[in-house]
C-alpha cells in the first residue's frame, strides 16, 4: 500500500531543526590557555547532534558565586544554534560527561529576534573601551611637538603680563615715596 504523504514510498527524512541558545561555563584558566580546545569540545557535541552553529562567542569572565570543582572563576560561553528537538538530550548527555565543560543550560531562542544575537557582549564592549583608550593615548602621544610648543608661546606672554602687574604692586608710587622719606627724616630729627 502507498503511503498518502510519502508517494512513491520514497524514505523521507525531514528534520526540523529548532534554534536554541546554549550558555556554557568553562574554567577561566582552561579557557585562556587553549580557547581553540574548548571551541573544538563544544563544536563535537553540537555537530554530533546534528546541530548547526549560528553564533559561537565568549560572553563573560566572572567570578563564580561558589566554587565548582574547586575553580574560582568562570568564562561563559553563548552559542546560538539549530539542532533537532528531540537531539538536545543528547548534547546534554555529552556536556554532563565533558571535562571542559563545568556547567551548561540550553533553552529555546524561537522568539528571540536576530538583533539580540548579534548584540554585543560585555566581553566585546570591554575590548571595544580599551581599544579606544590606546588609540586615544597614541594620538595625544602623537601630537606634534610644534603644536605643544605654540601652546607654550601662548603662555608666555600671559606669564610676561602677570610678572609685570607683580612688580608695579611691588614698587612704592612716588607720591609715597616721597611721604616716606619724609617720615624717616621726621624720626631722625626727633632722635636727636
Amino acid at each position: 500500500m502507498e503511503n498518502l504523504y510519502n508517494p512513491g514510498g520514497i524514505a523521507l527524512e525531514t528534520i526540523a531543526k529548532k534554534f536554541y541558545e546554549g550558555m556554557f561555563l568553562v574554567d577561566s584558566g582552561l579557557a585562556a590557555d587553549d580557547w581553540n580546545k574548548i571551541e573544538e569540545v563544544l563544536e563535537k557535541v553540537l555537530k554530533k547532534a546534528q546541530a548547526e552553529i549560528v553564533s559561537f562567542r565568549k560572553w563573560d569572565e566572572r567570578k563564580l558565586a561558589y566554587s565548582i570543582n574547586r575553580k574560582l572563576r568562570g568564562t561563559y560561553i553563548l552559542v546560538y544554534f539549530k539542532a533537532p528537538g528531540e537531539k538536545i538530550q543528547q548534547i546534554e548527555h555529552d556536556l554532563q560527561l565533558s571535562e571542559q565543560i563545568m556547567r551548561h543550560l540550553i533553552l529555546n531562542a524561537e522568539d528571540i529576534p536576530s538583533q539580540y544575537i548579534q548584540k554585543e557582549t560585555p566581553v566585546q564592549i570591554a575590548e571595544k573601551t580599551i581599544q579606544s583608550r590606546e588609540e586615544e593615548k597614541k594620538k595625544e602621544a602623537a601630537e606634534p611637538k610644534a603644536e605643544k610648543q605654540t601652546q607654550e608661546t601662548e603662555k608666555e606672554p600671559q606669564k610676561a603680563e602677570e610678572a609685570q602687574n607683580s612688580t608695579e604692586k611691588s614698587e612704592p608710587e612716588e607720591g609715597n615715596q616721597d611721604q616716606n622719606d619724609n617720615k624717616q627724616t621726621e624720626t631722625e630729627t626727633r632722635e636727636t
